[in-house]
């Protein structure tokens, strides 16, 4: 299974979003320094979820990070992350 769709899986699992964006951003650091060129070091991830109502956004950020402990403690290099109610 690739980390694209690993990420998309645990994601929807942990938080039953009504939106979900994965978006692979590897190609934007080919050549960085810190980047292991294996194409699937970088990704952001765009999460609507009823789960993250009432959460600030570090709470919400931490739930991420913790569903994909097991990809940022290996392949993924970097993530960024928005995350929000849908009432937000």
């Amino acid at each position: 299974m690739s980390t694209e769709a690993a990420i998309r899986e645990k994601l929807m699992i942990g938080l039953e979003p009504i939106r979900l964006d994965v978006i692979n951003e590897s190609e934007l650091h080919a050549g960085h320094r810190s980047s292991p060129g294996t194409g699937e070091s970088h990704f952001r991830v765009h999460v609507v979820s009823s789960k993250f109502a009432g959460k600030s956004r570090v709470q919400c950020h931490r739930m991420i990070n913790e569903l994909l402990a097991e990809e940022m403690a290996g392949k993924v290099h970097a993530l960024a992350i928005e995350a929000s109610a849908p009432e937000d």
